[in-house]
């Protein structure tokens, strides 16, 4: 079997990304997964190895914002072959990721064997969709628009003693220097990120706390940041 080259896996759960790891170098003929455990450190991996040519991410893991993350991946590393591998049963969530352009909607509940063919019918240029799409339950519509997937927003006025709880350490930082009124390019510069990264980590970031524009983050930044230090000096 000829080797696939380099794939990454983004999901929380260590178990089921030793398990899915094995699928992938022993069953598909990877030769090398690097393996991450929330958006942040997914991103840093595609930036880092430019040889990664298929992604496999979680929906509910640290930093996923649902479809604005998938897209962003995917406007930002168009050669990747992107699959979510996900729990969720929800009808509404397969057609959200297709929206955002992924190559493939893998449910994690089947066997082995079924998972590691549908791998394969995306790595042959399929799209790959689970069977309980066809499914109808009123429950399941949503809302028109809605993105179920995404994580909840950060409410404005939060009374909790840190509102920025809900982000990741580096959308904390990409946040900063929004406040501080830094382009993409002068942020990729601070955090020695790529360009392509800090624009996925923005509308990710945007996503999660439920704003329109950059400008509003540095609004939300700018009356919340200093509490939440407050809170870490405190602590």
């Amino acid at each position: 079997m000829p080797a696939l080259g380099q794939a990454v896996i983004a999901d929380d759960d260590p178990f089921f990304r030793m398990a899915l790891a094995a699928v992938l170098t022993t069953q598909l003929g990877f030769e090398a997964v690097h393996e991450t455990g929330s958006l942040d450190e997914a991103l840093e991996a595609l930036a880092e190895k430019p040889t990664v040519r298929f992604a496999l991410f979680d929906l509910s893991m640290p930093g996923m914002a649902g479809a604005q993350s998938l897209s962003a991946v995917r406007e930002c590393h168009p050669e990747v072959l992107t699959v979510v591998v996900s729990g969720s049963t929800r009808r509404e969530d397969v057609f959200m990721a297709l929206r955002a352009g992924v190559h493939g909607f893998v449910p994690k509940g089947p066997t082995v064997e079924a998972l590691t063919e549908a791998l394969r019918m995306v790595l042959a240029g399929f799209v790959y969709v689970p069977s309980f799409i066809t499914r109808v339950c009123p429950d399941d519509v949503g809302t028109p628009g809605q993105d179920p997937a995404r994580a909840a927003p950060v409410r404005f006025g939060s009374d909790r003693a840190d509102p920025t709880a809900d982000l990741t350490p580096r959308q904390r930082q990409v946040l900063d220097l929004i406040v501080a009124g830094r382009s993409n390019k002068e942020i990729a510069r601070t955090l020695t990120l790529g360009e392509g990264t800090v624009k996925i980590h923005v509308a990710t970031l945007l996503k999660v706390l439920g704003v329109p524009n950059r400008s509003a983050a540095a609004a939300w930044g700018g009356a919340n940041l200093r509490q939440a230090r407050a809170f870490s000096a405190a602590r």
